[in-house]
C-alpha cells in the first residue's frame, strides 16, 4: 500500500503509521492505493474509515459489474478497465474507489493470474508519476479521481483506435478476395468484434455508474460534480466510437460470409446439377447394362446403342441445364 499527503506544494510519500495524523488535517488530502487486498487493507477501511461493511465486502471481493453506493460524507465506486489477453479475450481490471472530500482511496482487483499486477496499476501509477513530477495538480480528491478515470478512458480509445486500424486491414483483405482459410479469417473477425464489443460495454456501464453518482452525490461541490460530468462524457465518446465501429466491423463480417454462403451455394448447385444429370445415366446403366454386356458374350449392337442414349439424355441435361442458368 502506497500512502501519499497532496497539498498546495505537491504530493509527498507518507508512512501508514502517519495515516491517523494526516487525517486530522485540512490543509490537503490523502491519497491510500491498494494494489492487493489484504488484511491489514480490510483492518484500514473498517477501523480507521468506518465504512460501511457492504462497500468493504464489494472491494474485497470480484465484481463482474460497476457499483455505486453514495454515502453522507463520501461515494463508493466500482468501474472496469480493459486489457485485451491472448486470442481476443478481454480481462476485466476493476478498479474500486472510495472518494470524500479530504481522501481517495483506490482498491485494486481482484485480477486474473494470467494478467500481470503493472497492468492493473497502470492508471494509478501513470498518475502517481505525474503528480511526483509536478506536471500535475490535483486540487481535491474528485480531481485526483478525474486523473485516474480519464487514464482509463483514454486509454479504451487507443484500443479502440488500434482494433480500428486491424479492422481496416481486415477488410483490405475482405475487399482483396484473399485465398485464406474461412474458418481462421471469420475467427479474427469475430475477435476484434468481442474486443468493441467488451470495451463499449465498460465504456457505457462506466457512463452509467457516473450518471446516477452525479444525480445522487449530494456533499460534492460543484467543481466535483462538473469533473464527474467531464468523466461522463469521456465514457460516453468512447463508448459510441467502438459502437460505430462495431457496426462497420460487422457489416465488413456479413460482406465476407456473404461473399463466402453464395460461393458456397454456387458449388451446391452444381453438384446438384451433376448429380441431376448423372443419376438418368447411373440409373439406365445398371438397369440395362447387365443385360446388355452378360458373362458369355457381349452385344455390341445394343451396347453401342446404349452408350448412343447415354450420350444423348447427358447432353439434352446439360443443355437444359445451361437454359436454366445453372452452369
Amino acid at each position: 500500500m502506497k500512502l501519499r499527503w497532496i497539498d498546495s506544494t505537491g504530493a509527498t510519500e507518507r508512512e501508514l503509521a502517519e495515516l491517523p495524523a494526516l487525517r486530522t488535517r485540512a490543509d490537503g488530502f490523502l491519497w491510500l492505493d491498494i494494489p492487493e487486498w489484504s488484511e491489514t487493507a480490510q483492518a484500514i477501511l473498517r477501523d480507521e474509515f468506518h465504512f460501511h461493511p457492504m462497500a468493504i465486502a464489494k472491494s474485497r471481493d470480484r465484481n463482474h459489474v460497476p457499483r455505486l453506493h453514495v454515502y453522507p460524507d463520501h461515494v463508493f465506486t466500482v468501474v472496469h478497465a480493459p486489457e485485451i489477453g491472448a486470442g481476443g479475450h478481454v480481462h476485466y481490471l476493476e478498479l474500486d474507489q472510495f472518494i470524500a472530500a479530504d481522501f481517495l482511496i483506490t482498491v485494486h482487483g481482484p485480477i486474473s493470474p494470467k494478467v500481470p499486477l503493472d497492468a492493473a496499476l497502470r492508471e494509478t501509477s501513470a498518475v502517481a508519476a505525474r503528480m511526483d513530477s509536478g506536471r500535475l495538480h490535483a486540487a481535491s480528491p474528485f480531481g485526483l479521481s478525474y486523473a485516474i478515470i480519464s487514464s482509463i478512458a483514454r486509454k479504451e480509445a487507443d484500443m479502440v483506435a488500434e482494433i480500428a486500424r486491424e479492422v481496416g486491414l481486415l477488410e483490405q483483405r475482405v475487399m482483396a478476395e484473399s485465398d485464406e482459410d474461412p474458418h481462421k479469417f471469420l475467427s479474427e473477425l469475430f475477435a476484434a468484434r468481442h474486443e468493441l464489443l467488451a470495451i463499449k460495454t465498460m465504456a457505457e456501464q462506466g457512463s452509467e455508474i457516473y450518471r446516477r453518482a452525479i444525480k445522487l452525490t449530494g456533499f460534492a461541490s460543484p467543481e466535483a460534480l462538473e469533473l464527474m460530468k467531464a468523466v461522463l462524457d469521456q465514457y460516453e465518446t468512447v463508448a459510441h466510437i467502438a459502437d460505430s465501429q462495431r457496426l462497420f466491423l460487422m457489416g465488413v463480417t456479413e460482406f465476407y460470409r456473404a461473399r463466402t454462403d453464395t460461393k458456397m451455394t454456387i458449388a451446391a448447385e452444381r453438384l446438384a446439377v451433376i448429380a441431376a444429370i448423372t443419376l438418368p445415366i447411373t440409373s439406365l446403366s445398371s438397369v440395362v447394362g447387365m443385360n446388355v454386356i452378360v458373362n458369355g458374350s457381349t452385344h455390341w449392337v445394343a451396347l453401342a446403342i446404349l452408350l448412343l442414349i447415354m450420350l444423348i439424355m447427358s447432353l439434352i441435361l446439360l443443355r437444359w441445364a445451361q437454359r436454366q442458368g445453372w452452369l
